[in-house]
């Protein structure tokens, strides 16, 4: 069967958007976690989430305004559920992994948790990071992407390969399956708002508990 003109193009289209999607979420985590040094882990991260954006900005059909459509429907429950399974989650790991360092950023300093670490990690950290790796994801390359929760184990994995770079066996668990829970609020419930009030309470709880340990580039070891 011959191909028509606008199924070669169709073609092309999805195979240029693979080529994308690998090099962004694939290719250039790795590349940054087996290259780069330890000290500039935050900018090149930093520079990944500003090409997203720029990437996300040039997608046909979408527009900025659209966030504000997909910004309601919090359904808080979910958020406090989220808060909680990642308290239960973060005492077991410290109680089993680094039970001298639980509590410990709070203990030390509980004014930068309240006045800077919280709405600091919401809007710096948790946003940018659900309009990459949920908007961009979902909006951009949504033509190839597997069909139902495919998708979401698929967007689960990416996100945590972009925290490859701290070679934690616990970071990679941590961040898949918080990945799966923003790619379902995003996805299934819809809602932008969602996603980043579930990001956001993850990761303050996961800092109150000591967490931020394993998430400190000063610490990165590599295995090679």
């Amino acid at each position: 069967m011959t191909m028509t003109a606008e199924t070669k193009s169709r073609a092309r289209s999805e195979t240029s958007l693979w080529v994308e999607f690998l090099a962004f979420f694939v290719a250039g985590p790795v590349a940054i976690a087996v290259f780069m040094p330890p000290d500039r882990l935050f900018p090149m991260l930093f520079g990944i989430m500003v090409l997203g954006l720029v990437l996300l900005h040039l997608t046909p059909g979408f527009k900025w305004r659209l966030l504000k459509q997909s910004w309601g429907g919090v359904e808080w429950r979910a958020v406090w559920l989220m808060g909680a399974l990642t308290a239960v989650v973060s005492f077991v790991v410290m109680q089993l992994l680094a039970p001298e360092q639980m509590f410990g950023l709070f203990t030390r300093v509980p004014w930068f948790f309240f006045l800077i670490l919280i709405p600091g990690y919401t809007l710096l950290s948790a946003l940018p990071q659900e309009i990459v790796f949920r908007v961009l994801y979902f909006r951009r390359y949504r033509a190839i992407l597997p069909k139902g929760r495919a998708a979401l184990l698929l967007n689960g994995a990416i996100f945590s390969l972009a925290h490859l770079m701290y070679w934690s066996v616990t970071v990679c668990l941590l961040t898949f399956f918080a990945g799966v829970m923003f790619a379902w609020a995003y996805k299934e419930k819809h809602s932008l708002g969602l996603a980043v009030a579930m990001h956001a309470i993850a990761g303050c709880v996961l800092f109150l508990f000591g967490m931020g340990v394993f998430f400190y580039s000063g610490n990165v070891v590599r295995p090679f």
